[in-house]
């Protein structure tokens, strides 16, 4: 029988409780300093703000990674992960009090007093009990004996890799090599060492072996004889192989589909509740869009129509997810034969072999042959372009779940059918209003590889944290109109 290690947040449970303890006495403690030692949780309105602030910590633990690999953060990453996990609880608690229009009765004084002394609190007890922990497994030598099956090859990084005991409870009680009728030596680093040409299910069977891990190239048999007899002595049989290892494989899942066992690949596999996260944020802010795109709309779209009769929204079929078509909203920047005319003005095409269409000066945007004084178009679709005002109505498509407020941008039918096999890999997210290209300076890059790289680079390190600072990078870029035209 094989107990399966906890994971998630009950991995963590020691951390979580404790942070949850930390910040009511806290709380307690800024109380007292305030208003005088007594009962905090007797007075209704305290009360009420201790279950609120209860109710946040549960929510960040549930929708963040706060404990992942806790015990293997240093000072300054712990710092870091207490700052985020502090500022998280705080921007939850505010947003549910102003929600309510509770926010004016709740002393801000106590509000800051408790965060900063939960900060510095929290971090020495999470740094304190990270000690226990280790301490606890470093005296211990295991309490799950763990025989390695691998080969000579790949024998020292397989002993390397397992013998970090400072975050398992096993310890490796024998060696087998599989390409050795014998081994070549008896031990290695005073543990015994076994080839296959030795009675190696007898040895097994006499000794005290918990669990077998199997490592071995690929280009050697599965032995599935030796573990069939493995598994009726009732050992746990870890079997791996060393391709499943290799980098090039992205990321890696064990599922089933229908009733087949499978080993999922993909570029970046994400759990459920950080896609119930990103969703929530891509709803709460296509609300918000959605309310300025109306705003917005009653101001520019008397100019678009003086300018250029005809729809004020430009609508168009543009490629999704994995390939999927959706038809994406904007505010019409361009004349209505604006399609038209863009053949006969690809050879001013910026974008390398067609992949997208930029070009300098485009005279079907509304209004570009007005200039300013220095010579550029001053129309009212290069306004709308320069702001990024256009793509305010794309709110819609988030609220819609068509498209997320960060991603990658999608091409249009024409442009997605001249991608190559690679280009391929920038649809595998649901498209965005703004991502990586976009904060990187999209008129700058001519280089449709570089694009490509770029939106690659976001789907393999996509976070939370990282849609966060995109978001903040796009309103930064908009505002000091860098990277569009």
């Amino acid at each position: 029988m094989y107990k399966k290690e906890k994971k998630g947040w009950l991995k963590h449970l020691d951390f979580m409780i404790l942070d949850l303890v930390v910040f009511q006495l806290c709380y307690i403690v800024s109380f007292w300093i305030l208003r005088g030692i007594s009962n905090p949780y007797r007075i209704v309105l305290y009360r009420y703000q201790a279950i609120v602030y209860l109710i946040c910590q549960l929510i960040v633990v549930l929708f963040s990674e706060s404990y992942k690999n806790i015990l293997r953060r240093g000072t300054a990453a712990e710092v870091t992960s207490v700052f985020r996990y502090l500022l998280s609880v705080e921007l939850l608690n505010l947003v549910y009090l102003f929600s309510v229009h509770q926010i004016y009765m709740i002393s801000r004084l106590q509000t800051g007093l408790t965060a900063v002394m939960f900060f510095i609190v929290s971090l020495i007890v999470r740094q304190a009990n990270k000690r226990r922990v280790l301490g606890t497994r470093k005296d211990s030598k295991g309490q799950r004996s763990l025989m390695v099956i691998t080969s000579s090859r790949l024998v020292d990084e397989v002993i390397k890799n397992l013998s970090d005991n400072s975050f398992h409870d096993y310890f490796i009680s024998g060696i087998i090599l599989m390409d050795q009728a014998s081994a070549d030596v008896k031990e290695m680093s005073g543990i015994p060492v076994l080839g296959r040409g030795e009675n190696i299910l007898f040895y097994i069977g006499r000794n005290w072996v918990d669990e077998v891990f199997l490592y071995q190239p690929d280009n050697l048999p599965y032995p599935i004889e030796m573990v069939d007899s493995l598994l009726n002595m009732g050992i746990t049989v870890h079997y791996c192989i060393s391709a499943l290892n290799e980098n090039r494989w992205g990321t890696q899942e064990v599922e089933k589909i229908g009733n087949y066992k499978v080993l999922t690949n993909s570029l970046r596999i994400v759990s459920i509740r950080e896609l119930a996260f990103k969703r929530a944020v891509d709803i709460a802010g296509g609300i918000v869009g959605c309310i300025l795109t109306g705003i917005i709309f009653i101001f520019i779209a008397p100019m678009i129509y003086m300018k250029s009769p005809g729809p004020i929204f430009f609508t168009q079929v543009r490629i999704g997810k994995n390939g999927k078509q959706f038809r994406m909203y904007k505010f019409r920047s361009m004349y209505m034969d604006a399609e038209e005319r863009k053949k006969a003005l690809m050879e001013q095409n910026k974008i390398q072999d067609g992949m997208m269409f930029k070009m300098d000066d485009d005279p079907r945007i509304i209004g570009s042959e007005k200039k300013d004084k220095n010579g550029r178009p001053a129309g009212i679709g290069n306004f709308i372009r320069r702001t990024s005002l256009d793509e305010f109505p794309q709110f819609w498509n988030v609220l819609k779940g068509e498209m997320s407020l960060v991603g990658t941008r999608p091409p249009t039918v024409d442009e997605w059918e001249k991608y190559d096999l690679h280009h391929r890999v920038r649809m595998s997210i649901k498209p965005g209003i703004t991502g990586l290209w976009q904060i990187s300076g999209r008129s700058e890059i001519t280089d449709f590889e570089e694009v490509v790289r770029l939106d690659r680079e976001y789907i393999q390190n996509w976070s939370p944290e990282l849609d966060f600072q995109i978001l903040l990078k796009t309103v930064s870029v908009v505002l000091k109109h860098e990277g569009a035209e």
